[in-house]
């Protein structure tokens, strides 16, 4: 079936969410019913926003609702794993939607080939980057007392269908982080390519170079970006 990447620049969390669901249930009952779909792979941001996922833990959030929306930010309970974790302006978040049964791969594998996408994004910037037992995501020095991550990863998958997916902090506000538990730790920092390299990112060359490496992993033919 065909794969397409588009770009849905920055769009409201709740609008994104609902769109990725429907194609997400359209390719699960094509699938199931041996109908032509297509495979998406979503590249966005998302004013100001944090989820928490299925197994996440509320006292995660350190802020009231009055305080939220003080800082300009909206919390949403959605249907992924992980923890809670923030979305917003200069951070590039991917949703794949994929069969992964078209792609040869399980879940475990599927998210250590996301995890290994955004390594390879990052050495292509000098940062060395990793995995960290035990830890979904991408970090950097992860078993040091310096660890932080630049990378979250949370993903649903039903019938090896997936949604959610990714989000990589490029130009990211890290002070939003301090007002959760990020995926939990409360004893690991975060950081983004910007904080790390000491300068802005153009976010359109972080897209580009991820979904360079998304098709190198996935065996995606290269072509012509949807819109």
């Amino acid at each position: 079936m065909k794969t397409t990447f588009i770009d849905w620049n920055l769009i409201p969390y709740a609008e994104a969410w609902q769109r990725q669901a429907e194609w997400f249930d359209g390719v699960v009952r094509a699938k199931a019913q041996s109908e032509v779909y297509e495979n998406l792979i979503i590249m966005c941001e998302h004013p100001h926003v944090y989820t928490l996922g299925r197994s996440g833990k509320e006292n995660n959030m350190l802020l009231s609702d009055e305080q939220l929306k003080a800082i300009g930010a909206t919390l949403y309970h959605i249907d992924r794993g992980g923890d809670i974790t923030y979305h917003g302006p200069g951070q590039l978040v991917c949703y794949p939607i994929l069969n992964l049964d078209e792609f040869a791969l399980g879940l475990k594998e599927y998210v250590h080939l996301l995890e290994e996408a955004v390594i390879r994004v990052c050495a292509s910037y000098d940062i060395e980057a990793g995995r960290l037992e035990k830890a979904t995501g991408v970090w950097l020095e992860g078993d040091t007392p310096r660890a932080r991550k630049i990378c979250a990863i949370g993903v649903r998958s039903s019938h090896y269908v997936t949604m959610h997916g990714l989000a990589l902090n490029v130009n990211t506000d890290l002070r939003y982080f301090s007002y959760i538990h990020p995926c939990g730790f409360i004893d690991k920092g975060v950081t983004s390519l910007r904080q790390e390299l000491k300068r802005e990112i153009p976010m359109d060359e972080v897209k580009q170079r991820l979904e360079n490496e998304l098709r190198k992993l996935l065996r995606i033919p290269v072509a012509k970006s949807g819109a």
